[in-house]
């Protein structure tokens, strides 16, 4: 291939400008809902898992950051919510002011000239303050105000953040996650204004929600499937990553955060959710590829030895394997020895990512490592890697 074609990435993140809710929500809530302050830092800290962090008052000695408030919520940006072009030493749990980010990450039209300087053409938005899959609000003490910051999220992101560009930029769409109805509510309503992906939990009883193994999900499951909407799962949007112990570093959860895309998948393909709702498609972001031939193939065999008394025989009709290449697109960043085993992996739902603007992001070099760890891949599967399968999966090509 001459050249990588333009990239359309299916990961990729927003920090929300400051008025995104203080715009929107009734007056009411002008002192509860979601607001920025600037305020001095006496502490923010991620130690074993656990995020930190405590707010001065004005006027106090220290560094000073952009807080979101919100009920109880204190919550700080960090350098990591904005990553790209800062020194990797540099790239720690620190509270930074939007001046400190690179425009690109909430201002839409500084995000396209950074696109393009990356050679993409599409990417699709995960929010920031909402958590991946918007864990703050279900976290919420009031969910009627809850509700209204959901709406407000998405209606902000279809109609002006994608909207100023929407050939461009693809909305991901966050759900009340306490209620399967009002979720699946949301679905039809977001539906109607244009969105075709949705945000989920990778493993709904990390945040004391029940499994993809009860029916409890049906509702919006079937307005997913009515709607023909993608889910979309972002590692971490269970907000408990993989590590071993309280005391770890964090690096070790982050070297691991692909395990918890496999346990997702497994639970999925176990759940009989794909014979209930055969037109579902889902996606693992940031989860990577290459550990999925190993898993396919153990979810392959316990099945054919063991679905007897495994739990799965009347719900799981077909091999695992099977279920994987007609459901599911994984996602992947940097994983040259995935690339390799794409004979076993299949290249029919595999898509990329440039994880903007993250500290895992690529950017500016997404085309640069494309080029490097693909050039054993012949054009048709590249261009599938990098455009076709990110198409269906987004849903770019109509209904």
């Amino acid at each position: 291939m001459t050249e990588i074609p333009r990239i359309i990435s299916v990961d990729d993140h927003v920090v929300e400008p400051p008025d995104v809710w203080s715009d929107r929500l009734p007056s009411k809530y002008a002192d509860v809902g979601p607001r920025i302050v600037r305020r001095p830092a006496k502490e923010i800290s991620f130690v074993g898992g656990k995020f930190t962090a405590v707010i001065g008052d004005e006027g106090d000695e220290g560094p000073v950051a952009d807080w979101w408030l919100y009920e109880d919520l204190v919550r700080p940006l960090v350098r990591v919510d904005s990553a790209v072009g800062v020194d990797r030493d540099d790239v720690t749990m620190r509270g930074v002011v939007y001046e400190e980010m690179r425009p690109g990450s909430y201002r839409v039209q500084d995000r396209l000239d950074d696109m393009d300087a990356n050679w993409t053409e599409v990417q699709a938005m995960y929010p920031t303050f909402p958590r991946f899959c918007g864990q703050t609000f279900m976290e919420a003490k009031d969910h009627e105000l809850a509700l209204l910051c959901v709406q407000a999220y998405n209606d902000w992101l279809i109609d002006e953040w994608c909207g100023a560009a929407p050939d461009r930029l693809v909305p991901l769409v966050i759900i009340p996650l306490w209620d399967p109805q009002l979720a699946a509510a949301e679905i039809q309503r977001t539906a109607a204004k244009g969105a075709r992906n949705v945000c989920f939990s990778e493993i709904p009883p990390y945040l004391g929600l029940p499994s993809v193994h009860t029916d409890h999900w049906d509702p919006f499951f079937a307005a997913c499937q009515d709607a023909n909407f993608a889910i979309h799962m972002h590692i971490g949007s269970s907000s408990k990553m993989p590590s071993t112990s309280a005391d770890a570093p964090a690096l070790v959860g982050s070297t691991m955060t692909f395990v918890n895309s496999g346990l997702s998948m497994i639970d999925w393909i176990m759940s009989g959710v794909f014979v209930r709702f055969p037109g579902l498609e889902i996606s693992y972001a940031e989860g990577q590829i290459g550990w999925i031939p190993y898993v396919m193939d153990r979810a392959d065999k316990v099945w054919e030895e063991n679905r007897g008394w495994g739990g799965v025989q009347d719900k799981v009709l077909e091999p695992p394997s099977h279920l994987f290449r007609k459901h599911i697109y994984p996602v992947f960043f940097d994983d040259p020895h995935g690339l390799e085993m794409l004979d076993v992996i299949g290249t029919d739902k595999v898509c990329y990512e440039s994880d903007y603007p993250h500290s895992d992001s690529t950017w500016p070099n997404t085309r640069k490592v494309a080029e490097t760890q693909m050039g054993h891949l012949s054009d048709e599967v590249i261009e599938k890697i990098v455009r076709t399968n990110a198409r269906k999966l987004l849903r770019l090509d109509g209904d």
